[in-house]
């Protein structure tokens, strides 16, 4: 992995909320690299219930400032960052007062999903995207984790398909048990087609649901991986058709060794 530049963006990274298949992997994964000799970069929300205190957030303002258009409105883009003690790895935090301020996460506290997840996460596809251009660091691999980073693999392979920093740049899709029921916004669909992307690249969208994010995710995708034991049926069928290398569910035991021959000899051959 020496000097190979891998993007991680994910929806959670521990230690900034809690430990679930998604933040741990999110966390391991890069470590992994980073001890390896590669160069990571870490993206993830700046939720409101992240104590940016303890975790020593500051904003940084040479990145902050641009404008993101999401549904014909022109939302305030924050970037923050923090360094993860003891592991030399730092995390960029993507930031806005109308998406990310509240206490919580995904979902309110009856269990209930956020209205606007669905602008929450074009904003947050779109403002990983912004920030890495500006950072000019151009990744090798980017692998995506979560279903809120989920439209990040559509808007790069068609919003920002001309962008030349990323015309090399494989992207691996990892698939997860944590899911949610029911749908996003009706009108996602809408929502993305006014960034002028075509009916057809957005078709899953009709109806927003967990598996048809994911499968939007993945065909835009150069490869997945199974992240969970217990991901949708609908999903493990989906992705057994794919042309595609797929890697199979490893347990944390396992992963470093798959994930590393996986990246290597699978996503960069």
């Amino acid at each position: 992995m020496k000097d190979k530049r891998i993007l991680y963006v994910s929806s959670e990274v521990i230690p900034y909320l809690p430990e679930t298949e998604i933040s741990s992997m999110s966390f391991e994964a890069p470590r992994m690299v980073n001890n390896q000799g590669g160069q990571i970069r870490i993206f993830m929300p700046r939720f409101g219930n992240i104590n940016e205190r303890r975790h020593q957030l500051h904003e940084v303002i040479r990145l902050s400032g641009m404008n993101l258009v999401i549904n014909d409105l022109d939302m305030p883009l924050i970037i923050k960052v923090a360094s993860i003690p003891k592991e030399r790895m730092q995390v960029y935090f993507i930031d806005n007062e109308d998406y990310f301020k509240r206490k919580a996460t995904l979902t309110d506290e009856e269990g209930n999903l956020f209205p606007d997840n669905d602008e929450r996460a074009i904003f947050f596809a779109k403002g990983v995207i912004e920030t890495v251009k500006k950072l000019n660091w151009a990744p090798d691999i980017i692998h995506v984790n979560g279903w809120l980073s989920s439209l990040l693999p559509l808007y790069l392979r068609n919003y920002y398909g001309n962008e030349p920093l990323f015309n090399t740049a494989k992207i691996v899709t990892s698939v997860y048990n944590q899911d949610f029921e029911g749908t996003l916004d009706k009108d996602m669909q809408k929502k993305v087609l006014f960034d002028g992307l075509e009916s057809d690249q957005v078709k899953h969208l009709k109806k927003p649901d967990y598996v048809n994010l994911m499968k939007i995710a993945v065909d835009n995708s150069d490869a997945a991986i199974i992240a969970g034991d217990n991901i949708p049926e609908e999903l493990k069928k989906y992705l057994a058709k794919l042309d595609k290398p797929v890697l199979e569910y490893k347990n944390r035991e396992e992963f470093a060794t798959a994930y590393k021959d996986f990246y290597m000899n699978k996503v960069l051959s």
